[in-house]
């Protein structure tokens, strides 16, 4: 029970960096410098879309046998660790909403909008259909999208410029590389 948290929160964390989520957050915090709306924007924003991936997960894992759900989440694995190696750059557009609304307002709605079809939304996903714990599945991603970014906005540019991003995103495709055989291995076994 305690891995539909761990792992989840792990991989989500590991994943979000360098992500255009927080590119997303370092803009926020220049713009705004007020970083507790922010930040719950975040947490509302991430609740609400991984609430939603959770649910399709869970549905997805209900539909297919153990065999075929651990075969479909090998290869989402493997390709989510290919995608983590690629760095996101920031859209122009998801910059630009930050002058419509206010910190938390801005924040829930390009977070939930930059977050439809990222990868940490898919690991959601994935993560859903692999643990029937589905609630800390969410609870779990939704952390991990904090480790990552409540950093970025207390600390705005210092922490960004600082950290390793290309040994992160190695770190976090190697995670995913590492699920994608134990979900082969789940597979050949079913």
């Amino acid at each position: 029970m305690l891995d539909s948290f761990l792992v989840p929160t792990t991989i989500v964390a590991l994943a979000e960096i360098g992500d255009k989520t927080q590119l997303l957050a370092l803009v926020l915090a220049a713009r705004f410098r007020k970083p507790w709306p922010i930040i719950a924007g975040i947490v509302a924003a991430t609740l609400a879309n991984h609430a939603a991936a959770g649910a399709v997960g869970a549905w997805v894992g209900s539909i297919f046998s153990d065999a075929v759900l651990h075969w479909i989440l090998a290869a989402s694995f493997a390709a989510t660790a290919l995608w983590t190696l690629v760095p996101d750059k920031l859209d122009d557009e998801e910059a630009s909403t930050a002058r419509k609304f206010g910190p938390f307002l801005t924040t829930l709605i390009a977070f939930f909008l930059a977050e439809i079809g990222d990868k940490t939304q898919i690991a959601t996903v994935m993560l859903a259909a692999q643990y029937p714990e589905l609630w800390l599945v969410i609870i779990g991603t939704t952390v991990g999208m904090l480790i990552a970014n409540v950093p970025v906005v207390l600390a705005g540019n210092f922490a960004a410029d600082k950290l390793p991003l290309t040994l992160i995103r190695r770190l976090a495709a190697s995670a995913f590389f590492i699920l994608a055989i134990v979900a082969v291995y789940k597979a050949l076994c079913a």
